[in-house]
């Protein structure tokens, strides 16, 4: 169970991360190879957006980076991680946005857990992982508990959206990660998302990051690596 990110961990990251470690200057890592690893590549480079696909890569490699520093004790399989983060978005599409009332978080983790479903003759533990940690990677907070999947793929996110948690990842990682798949132009886009999720579904999870101040926030990140 631990290896699909089954365990309970703090929510709050510096309750999670009380002593963290000096972060290590690490390379780009190869992904996954496996056959459902290769399959949900490329289906998100036929469903995703450029900009939200690098996003996710991105989402991976630091996701990998921080696990080998912070959580060396963890045993969570790298293609459950890949998976999740190439998925976790995948809500915001054009299609899925229009298809379903629902936050883009939660028809994203139904979407992902039928896939999962069907692509490996029905493992439940693997599909359940992954829509976990997708309908609650925007679930931020200090109380309560998460798993260790749902936890990284949120310092992850939160690092690329907004620029915080950058204290857990060496600089020269960062630029690495950032030149191999760039963040041309993501700003602008991540906080049109914002917008279009918050007026298309005004009741949406989204809005429980603030209406305007979410936004705000994307559009103040310190990641400059590309022009709005």
């Amino acid at each position: 169970m631990s290896s699909y990110g089954f365990i309970k961990v703090p929510r709050d990251i510096k309750k999670a991360i009380p002593n963290p470690k000096k972060p290590t200057s690490q390379k780009v890592v190869e992904l996954p190879s496996g056959v459902l690893g290769k399959f949900i590549l490329e289906y998100a480079q036929k469903e995703l957006p450029e900009k939200v696909l690098n996003h996710s890569l991105r989402v991976y490699q630091y996701s990998v980076s921080i696990l080998k520093d912070q959580f060396p004790e963890w045993d969570l399989d790298h293609e459950v991680l890949f998976v999740t983060a190439l998925l976790h978005d995948i809500g915001t599409t054009d299609k899925n946005m229009s298809a379903t009332n629902l936050s883009f978080e939660f028809y994203g983790g139904i979407i992902s857990r039928d896939l999962i479903l069907e692509q490996t003759d029905g493992n439940k533990v693997y599909a359940d992982a992954v829509a976990e940690a997708i309908i609650r990677h925007q679930d931020l907070g200090e109380s309560g508990y998460i798993t260790s999947l749902g936890l990284i793929i949120q310092i992850a996110t939160i690092l690329d959206n907004v620029g915080l948690n950058s204290e857990y990842i060496h600089p020269d990682t960062l630029d690495l990660v950032n030149k191999k798949y760039s963040r041309d132009g993501w700003i602008g886009c991540f906080a049109n998302a914002i917008d279009n999720e918050n007026t298309r579904k005004p009741w949406g999870h989204t809005s429980a990051l603030g209406v305007d101040k979410f936004r705000d926030d994307v559009l103040a990140n310190s990641l400059r690596y590309e022009k709005l």
